[in-house]
Formats: C-alpha cells, structure tokens, sequence
C-alpha cells in the first residue's frame, strides 16, 4: 500500500474532527511568529487540520498586525480550551515574551520563548492532546543566549522525547529523502561513509518509509562519485562501502538498490521508481530538493515518538517584521503533518514513547 493509498483510506469522514497540531512560533523576533499566522488564518490550512498556535499571544497579535490579517487572537491555557473558530486563531499562551522586542535580533528573552514552545508542543504531543507538531524556525544563537545547550531544534526534540535514534526525511513531490550524514564539512563527511554506517542508515530509511504509509519500501542509495566511480576509477567508495551495505541490507530482505549516481537518482525517485532515495551527505540531498520545489520541501523527524514537521529555512531576520515573508513553506509543513498524521499509530508503534523507554 502506498502511502497516497494510506491517506485515501483514513480521510475523515464528516463525523470525524480534523487532526489538531501544534505549531509553534518560533523566534519571536524571526519571520515564524507571521508565516505562522498567515497560514492559520489560511482557510486552504484549516480545511486540512485545526492548527493550536504554541508561544506567546502578544509575539502572534503582533505577527497578526503586521500581516494585516483579520483575525482575532484567543489565548487559552491547554489545547483542550482551544475552539478553533472561524476569524480567529487560537494560541497556547506561555507568556515569555513581549510584543516589543526588536526585529530580527539575537535576543535572550526571544531565545526562551522558542524554546518553551517546543517544549510545550512537545509535552502535549506526548500526552497526546494533539496529534503532532509543526515547528517554525528558531536562532542558534538566540536559543543559546537562553541557555540551552543544543545544537537546534532536532537535538532538542530528541532529549524531550527520550529518542534513542532520530533523522531528518525530506519529503518533496512525494519523494522521501534521507542522508548518511548532515552537518560536516565535506571532507569529514566522506570519512564517515563507511559500510556499517550506510547499512545502518539504510535500516533507518526503511523503517520510516514503512512507518510513513508504504508497506513494501523501494529505497535507492545515492553513488558519491562522479559516475558511480567508474569502477573505481574516480574513487572507491561505491566499491567500498555503499555496494557491500547495499548487498548486506537486500541479504537482509530489505528493498534496497544502488549506488546509483546520484545525477539520475533524484530524478528517478520523482519518476516513481523509488520511495526514498538515501543521500550521503547535507547538500547531496538538499540540492534536488529544494530545486525541484524549494517552497514544497518539507523536513519531517523520523525516530521521535510523536509527528514532527518543519519548514527547512531560518528566521530571516533581514525581512521580519516587514509582513513581506511567504508562508508557502510553513504551509506545505502543514499540510504534511495533516497528512501524516494518520501514521501517529505506525510512529509510535515503532518507536515507542518516552514514558515507555
């Protein structure tokens, strides 16, 4: 069953609520507080999900002003006080921040506002008062000017949740991108290819393709080298590393195949030869994405026991405050999570939940 087969057999029907997610702001002081609004005041949002934004209410008033929408603003203390009316947007209200901090700063109180509506979505996804979350882009440096000792939003998630092991999936047209690597420099990133590490990632890819609606996973492993190295002639990696993984995990009963160079892979993926496609390294799986549709590519974590989707770009702090940011990326993640929230049995299921671990 495919995962557009998933979707069409768990549509609500009329007697059914709409999957409630949590959204959360972001930096205060970035561009989430507005692409947040805008796409919660977007009827095309709300027809999918009821969407609970997570922050401050004076920080969304503000976005709300800017944008000039017109809609009215209800905070309320739990998600279950929510009403999700029309022209009004409701917002879990943690009341860390003003509605006067400067744009686009690196600012401490900005940084503990973003961090506590993570933790905030976080906690109610757990006790499963809404169905996943939505995450808007937040400051390293702002978050660390808080306090908090992570890396950004993923490491974050992974501690709340108790997670043993998460990735990032990147889904565009219906294709699932995953990565051996992410953030190094090329240079270290190729010494960490090595076959225990692609089998083991090749592992992780099909679990989640599985837990994300397709029961019969078809996963191609990007080639590094040019040509698929030629045999070795334009390095060994494939000869090293990815072939025997790739023969490992297909021994394994796992539908996998590769090294493919990855100037065809990606393309193939978006043909519907594949599933997923498993990328080596950060730019290798960013590149085809985000230019075959850089507004439509979304971020989803796999490995987390709850549903997390994201927007993949940062705060923007030259435009905020302006009310010119778009909201297309904020709602292609949306739309996704409404999407997958169908799956929330299959994520939890296979990667339990903290209060199990």
């Amino acid at each position: 069953m495919t995962h557009g087969q998933l979707t069409q057999r768990h549509q609500p029907d009329s007697a059914e609520p709409l999957p409630l997610l949590a959204v959360t702001l972001g930096d205060p002081v970035g561009i989430g507080p507005e692409i947040t609004a805008r796409t919660l005041a977007d009827p095309a949002s709300t027809a999918l999900a009821r969407g609970l934004a997570v922050g401050d209410a004076a920080v969304l008033r503000r976005a709300v002003a800017v944008c000039g929408l017109d809609v009215r603003v209800n905070a309320v203390g739990a998600p279950g006080e929510a009403r999700f009316e029309p022209g009004t947007i409701d917002v879990l209200d943690l009341g860390v921040a003003p509605d006067d901090l400067p744009w686009g700063t690196v600012d401490a109180v900005a940084g503990r506002s973003a961090v506590a509506a993570i933790e905030a979505a976080t906690r109610a996804a757990l006790a499963g008062e809404v169905d996943g979350i939505v995450t808007s882009p937040i400051n390293k440096e702002a978050i660390w000017a808080a306090g908090s000792p992570h890396l950004g939003h993923t490491e974050m998630l992974g501690e709340l949740t108790g997670a043993a092991h998460f990735d990032t999936m990147f889904v565009v047209r219906g294709l699932k991108i995953f990565f051996t690597t992410r953030h190094l420099a090329l240079r270290a990133a190729l010494d960490q290819i090595t076959e225990d590490r692609v089998a083991a990632s090749i592992r992780h890819a099909v679990t989640a393709l599985r837990v994300f609606g397709h029961d019969a996973p078809r996963l191609a492993v990007a080639a590094v080298n040019p040509h698929g190295g030629e045999g070795g002639h334009f390095g060994d990696e494939e000869i090293t590393a990815l072939r025997p993984a790739v023969e490992k995990a297909a021994a394994e009963g796992l539908g996998v195949v590769g090294p493919i160079p990855a100037d065809s892979v990606f393309h193939q993926g978006l043909e519907g030869r594949f599933d997923g496609v498993l990328s080596h390294f950060h730019d290798q799986g960013h590149i085809p994405a985000k230019t075959v549709d850089f507004d439509g590519t979304v971020s989803v974590t796999v490995g987390l026991p709850i549903l997390r989707t994201s927007v993949d770009h940062g705060t923007a702090f030259d435009i905020a405050g302006s009310g010119r940011a778009s909201h297309r990326t904020m709602a292609a993640a949306f739309r996704a999570a409404a999407d997958f929230s169908r799956c929330t049995d299959r994520i939890r299921a296979a990667y339990g939940t903290a209060a199990t671990r």
